[in-house]
């Protein structure tokens, strides 16, 4: 169903994998748009328990993408360097396949949190007011993950 890495000796391990997609602070989703073609958006994200949450305004073209076609992609880059001399670069890249999902209720509200503790963790109290003050105005997407892989050269 997905293709195998063709540079296996890039290959990271799927902790190395795990790792990027737990540090990095945004990655780019791409979805099905509705002429289909591709639409790919940065957005910052959390990743947790083998899923990727991320928020965003409950009306727009990621939703509407992810309510045609569930199916999608998230790519994430870590630290890159170019290296002139050898014509090529360090860096290290994880892709993640999954569905994606508008979460409701409970789930969503957890969801806020965990990205409220990434990205301002010194301001849980504040940053749990902003949740509630936002309400339905701001939708999560969670990918389920059904395909990882990492990529580097060091």
């Amino acid at each position: 169903m997905f293709r195998e890495m063709r540079r296996k000796d890039r290959k990271l391990s799927t902790d190395k994998a795990k790792e990027i997609l737990t540090n990095s602070e945004y990655g780019v989703l791409a979805t099905i748009d509705d002429d289909d073609y591709p639409y790919a958006v940065p957005l910052h994200y959390v990743y947790h328990d083998n899923s990727i949450y991320m928020h965003c305004a409950s009306k727009g073209q990621k939703l509407d993408g992810i309510r045609k076609n569930p199916k999608v992609s998230f790519c994430v880059v870590g630290p890159t360097e170019v290296l002139p001399k050898e014509f090529s670069a360090q860096y290290e890249s994880v892709i993640a396949f999954g569905k994606a999902v508008e979460l409701q209720g409970e789930e969503k509200q957890a969801a806020l949190v965990l990205i409220l503790e990434k990205y301002a963790k010194e301001y849980m109290s504040e940053g749990k007011r902003e949740i509630t003050k936002a309400g339905n105005a701001v939708a999560v997407i969670k990918i389920s993950i059904e395909h990882m892989s990492g990529k580097g050269r060091e």
